[in-house]
């Protein structure tokens, strides 16, 4: 009687710890659609474009990681090859998610792979330089994108499976800051002149039999070796096919980086292109064949839109007149949006005087993620890791692609990067990267994510 008595307390043991594995573990789900336009239209990322895209190099997709943790409290993930998500498409998707899946805005991070080989969708950027056919085509494309977005994710969270979640670290440096360096004198350079952040996050999801689910990886670089007029992720959606091909059945997923201010150099052919998304394959790689860190299923997540503020409250009428009168090395773009600013001012709309600038922590078990709004230049992802140590994710690109977010540094010198805000009228206030860098380090303390002290 004793020895069943003790069997039955041993099995009865086995099956709770068998049972509390199962509850404290993380589920995942993965999905995929492929976003490639389904016909000849404008392209983004150049603004010296004469003419709409001409063929395919490889196809554009949207994807999307769904994480549940042991407490049911899930996020998602969603990568694109795409120049940007915009702020009008960003909010409807969003508040879709919200309405169909109860995902708040805290628990989604829609990221854009920055390729300059995607299409245009936002008719409203092109009203003054394209005829009524092209802008038709970039509205058509851009609501069957909004549906695709929403699906996708859909179809993410329908999968979720039991899963196990790792992240690590990797390095390649075929990025090259370039506001510290001349493309065309590269050759005659022995050093590289920084800022630089070469690292590669890398967060791997197995299924229960062991099989990759889902691979998210980054890089902080723009995805400009291609200019050309044919479809194409660029280096970034070579090196989803590579790692895709390397491990078959996985779902690749890329995310931008804090690479504003960086370029793959040299550059200006596919077989460029081809070269770096392997040199990124390869780092991956590396990642995945060493020790990687288990993650525990706990998920803790903040969001925040920021005020952030303009040098100018907005133009007036005859600044934007004399920007008509410019001789624009903008390629024309800058006076394409003094139009659109002027029309609103003769309708009797008032400007925008400051911008709702999206910014976002999380904590997938031990692994720190930021992710934060527009072009966001390295010196962002340099000063979170002074405050939150090197395996900070650092992503850029996220929400919200409205201009380019320069440091103080390079808001004081001015340039490209730093000149230009979401109104292409007026650079940002002065104190920008004080209160983005405050807003972040807020909701970072509010997911848990400790602060390190560097040497």
């Amino acid at each position: 009687m004793k020895k069943k008595l003790l069997l039955v307390i041993f099995l009865l043991s086995s099956l709770l710890m068998e049972l509390k594995a199962q509850v404290n573990q993380w589920k995942a789900g993965v999905a995929r659609t492929v976003i490639t336009p389904q016909e000849s239209m404008w392209m983004a990322g150049y603004a010296a474009r004469d003419r709409p895209s001409e063929g395919t190099r490889h196809d554009l997709w949207a994807k999307a990681l769904a994480l549940e943790d042991e407490n049911g409290k899930q996020v998602v993930l969603v990568s694109t090859d795409l120049v940007g998500i915009r702020q009008s498409m960003s909010n409807k998707v969003r508040d879709r998610l919200e309405k169909q899946y109860g995902l708040t805005r805290e628990q989604v991070i829609l990221n854009s792979s920055h390729t300059h080989t995607g299409p245009e969708t936002e008719s409203s950027r092109h009203v003054y330089a394209l005829d009524k056919t092209e802008l038709d085509k970039i509205d058509r494309y851009a609501a069957r994108l909004e549906d695709q977005l929403v699906e996708v994710v859909g179809k993410a969270i329908q999968s979720l499976q039991p899963a196990n979640v790792y992240s690590g670290r990797g390095v390649t440096r075929f990025q090259v800051n370039r506001r510290n360096n001349k493309e065309g004198a590269l050759e005659d350079q022995t050093a590289l002149n920084g800022p630089n952040d070469y690292a590669v996050p890398v967060i791997k999801v197995l299924a229960e039999n062991g099989e990759m689910l889902g691979l998210l990886f980054g890089y902080s670089c723009h995805n400009t070796v291609l200019g050309d007029y044919k479809w194409s992720g660029d280096y970034a959606g070579f090196a989803q096919l590579e790692l895709e091909k390397l491990y078959p059945g996985t779902t690749a997923m890329f995310f931008q980086g804090a690479g504003a201010d960086q370029n793959p150099l040299p550059r200006r052919s596919p077989a460029l292109a081809k070269q770096y998304g392997k040199e990124l394959a390869a780092a991956v790689e590396q990642v995945l064949s060493g020790e990687m860190r288990s993650l525990t299923p706990q998920i803790a997540v903040s969001y925040a839109e920021l005020d952030l503020k303009f040098e100018k409250p907005s133009p007036s009428k005859d600044e934007l007149l004399d920007i008509l009168k410019e001789d624009s090395g903008y390629h024309g773009y800058l006076k394409h949006a003094a139009k659109v600013l002027l029309a609103k001012l003769e309708k009797g709309e008032e400007l925008i005087t400051s911008y709702p600038y999206p910014i976002q922590a999380w904590k997938l078990g031990e692994q720190p993620v930021a992710a934060l709004g527009g072009e966001l230049l390295v010196g962002y992802s340099i000063a979170l890791k002074r405050i939150f140590g090197h395996d900070l994710f650092v992503f850029g690109y996220c929400n919200d692609v409205m201009g380019y977010i320069p440091t103080a540094a390079v808001l004081k010198e001015g340039g490209y990067e730093g000149t230009r805000s979401p109104i292409f009228t007026s650079p940002w206030a002065s104190n920008i990267e004080e209160e983005i860098i405050k807003g972040v380090a807020h909701l970072a303390d509010e997911v848990g994510i400790p602060r390190v002290k560097m040497k």
